[in-house]
């Protein structure tokens, strides 16, 4: 295991240990842990599984009923849906890497704030990332929903892709009792 690494232990009396701190912490913690971009791993103190993704998983719930939800119904449902689905790898690569976008340009939005009024101005960047928001809010959620409507085209046209793929895959294959749609001719009696 990398010196770099946080190991956090989970005991089946369902407390976490921080093998750095030789302390027990809570999720709140572990959460702290996440937005300081530390390198960690919780496993399970008496396996040694990695169970870092259901504790990542439990901040969430914990996020969503604490407060205003990230996630509405409808998008938790539609991602439900995606499980078993042939596409599902696909939706998570797809996640991960718009996020990574959307937070690269969050920082540099960052960046080119604290270049124009440095570093000490924080309350001043507050006022003008609201003053911004207020006056370009309706445009970024235009360029959202353009972005969003480009992705889910750029998804259906995987999906074809898939789907085209799969026929030509299984094309050569007879299969007793079935008819490709190309061999079904229309009845021209009419």
């Amino acid at each position: 295991m990398s010196e770099s690494l946080r190991l956090v232990k989970k005991y089946p009396n369902r407390r976490l240990y921080d093998t750095k701190t030789s302390a027990y912490i809570t999720l709140s913690d572990v959460k702290a842990l996440v937005l300081s971009l530390e390198n960690f791993k919780v496993v399970d103190a008496k396996t040694g599984e990695d169970l870092t993704r259901s504790i990542l998983l439990q901040i969430i719930i914990e996020e969503e009923t604490a407060g205003v939800p990230l996630f509405t119904t409808e998008l938790l449902a539609q991602m439900i849906r995606f499980y078993g689905h042939a596409m599902e790898g696909m939706l998570g690569k797809y996640l991960e890497t718009n996020i990574k976008a959307f937070t690269e340009f969050q920082k540099k939005l960052q960046e080119h704030s604290h270049s124009l009024y440095g570093e000490n101005n924080s309350q001043m960047q507050s006022d003008m990332w609201s003053q911004f928001m207020n006056f370009q809010g309706p445009a970024m959620q235009t360029m959202m929903a353009t972005y969003v409507d480009q992705s889910k085209k750029m998804v259906h046209k995987m999906q074809g892709q898939l789907k085209s793929q799969t026929l030509n895959i299984f094309s050569g294959i007879q299969l007793p009792g079935f008819v490709p749609d190309e061999a079904i001719k229309p009845d021209k009696t009419d």
